[in-house]
């Protein structure tokens, strides 16, 4: 145990990792609260790859986004002076590295309720490592959920880790029938939080413009700023055209760019250079940008919401909760002392909601009932979930999948329900893809749901033909996977 800490970098929750060991190795389940910068996401995994309680087994880790699970992996793989895909590999949607070597393995975690419901014992698993709970998205929530069922019936020795830096401790300790909790105190680096009130009627870019010109004027360092979505994202980086000499790049961080474009937003800014970052909350969590010590946050998200009676899921405005306000500054601290500046009333901080709402209350269930009948479940509620679906949404998932005759009137999985489950794809647009296959149009069907998931692709035209076409002669890494 101790020449696996002499090799890790010495950040705070390098403190605590003897006592996450110890309760690993004497229970099965614990908690582990840290603050953002503690080191939690890349020393936890590669510290317990040494405890003796694993054997040969892999560890899971889990992340709530593609970019977070690469750059997790490349982290520890740097860390212990290999390549991604040896020792440390990744799983997701599109892109997997992993190999017969790989015994740390991250992975998002839709891909995860993929792995164990198809795997129910979790073959080869010693552990599961749930990243950045806090966020509490439909899938992690059902991920644990079928996880503490696979350890309560088939796996007594599978150990599971919930991880968060803002996570309400008590719900989920609860949930977990009272583990021990490990509490990692202190940032890596301190952080002054300033706030700049946004005047009435202001569009949020033109008051994101002018902050970052003035940090930009008043302090070193690279900046990171928190926007709602790629709309502002753009409209920002056209007020700071021309602003700023070429040693200072202007990069965007979103979810539809490409892998390479991601990448290279998280790299270091060459020397002699900084860099400025216009990114949604794709990098509130789980990734370090070298140089970064001042955030701009505008105090904005947008988050999916469901419509029952449209069947359709929109994208609202919302103001994010004091815990993503406190992960958000605290990408400022993550390699040396930072600022975060908000722009917001510091009296607006109190009336903030304290957790984002969990996206079970909000979202389209049917893809999740599905899964459910899969799992031989009919009712959420025999499942250990930290919030229970609402009702109505469940029998309107129900109502559908049955519509889509993917449920009997039974609750049971039919034959059309098994194809469906087979498609990587919201229920709806699977069905639509193997209706389809009966007049031969599958191609045709399953390019429609590529640009329905994928937002980005084949352009932002209103015209469907007009994105079929721009998609069919797109070449980028995402297109052609």
């Amino acid at each position: 145990m101790g020449s696996i800490l002499d090799t890790l970098p010495r950040l705070p929750v390098t403190e605590v990792l003897p006592s996450l060991g110890a309760a690993l190795g004497a229970g099965t389940r614990a908690v582990l609260s840290a603050p953002p910068g503690a080191g939690k996401t890349t020393l936890v995994p590669l510290f317990l790859l040494g405890e003796a309680w694993r054997g040969d087994g892999k560890i899971i880790l889990l992340e709530p986004r593609r970019l977070a699970a690469r750059a997790a992996a490349g982290r520890m793989a740097a860390l212990i002076g290999e390549r991604v895909g040896e020792t440390v590999g990744y799983r997701m949607r599109l892109d997997n590295r992993v190999s017969a070597r790989t015994r740390i393995e991250v992975v998002t975690e839709g891909v995860f309720a993929r792995m164990i419901l198809d795997d129910p014992e979790l073959s080869g698993v010693t552990a599961v490592l749930f990243d950045e709970f806090h966020e509490r998205s439909l899938d992690a929530d059902f991920g644990l959920a079928l996880a503490l069922d696979v350890q309560a019936a088939l796996r007594e020795d599978l150990r599971l880790l919930v991880m968060s830096a803002t996570l309400d401790v008590a719900r989920v300790s609860a949930l977990l029938d009272d583990p021990p909790v490990i509490v990692s105190e202190g940032r890596a680096f301190p952080v002054d939080i300033r706030h700049q009130d946004r005047p009435a009627g202001e569009r949020i870019e033109d008051t994101m413009a002018r902050a970052i010109g003035a940090a930009h004027r008043q302090e070193s360092g690279s900046i990171l700023a928190f926007l709602p979505g790629q709309a502002e994202i753009t409209r920002t980086a056209e007020r700071l055209e021309g602003r700023f000499g070429p040693e200072t790049h202007i990069v965007p961080l979103y979810g539809n760019l490409g892998q390479k474009e991601q990448d290279a937003a998280i790299r270091p800014a060459p020397a002699d250079t900084r860099k400025i970052v216009l990114a949604t909350s794709i990098a509130e969590t789980s990734i370090t940008i070298d140089g970064v010590r001042i955030v701009i946050d505008s105090g904005l998200q947008r988050l999916p919401v469901f419509e029952a009676a449209t069947g359709i899921t929109r994208l609202e405005t919302v103001r994010v909760s004091r815990a993503s306000a406190d992960q958000r500054a605290g990408r400022a601290g993550r390699t040396e002392p930072g600022i975060a500046i908000r722009l917001w009333h510091v009296g607006q901080t109190a009336a903030m909601p304290a957790f984002t709402p969990p996206q079970i209350l909000s979202s389209d269930l049917s893809g999740f009932m599905l899964d459910l009948a899969h799992w031989g479940v009919g009712d959420p509620a025999a499942l250990k979930l930290v919030d229970q679906p609402p009702a109505a949404a469940v029998e309107e998932a129900r109502s559908l999948l049955r519509l889509l005759g993917a449920l009997d009137e039974h609750g049971a999985l039919t034959p059309a329900g098994k194809r469906i489950r087979t498609l990587a794809l919201p229920p709806r647009l699977a069905a639509m893809i193997l209706h389809a296959a009966e007049d031969g149009e599958q191609v045709a069907a399953a390019r429609l749901a590529v640009l329905l998931t994928e937002q980005g692709l084949g352009g932002t035209a209103v015209d469907i033909e007009e994105r079929l076409r721009r998609f069919a002669s797109e070449r980028g890494e995402r297109a052609e996977a």
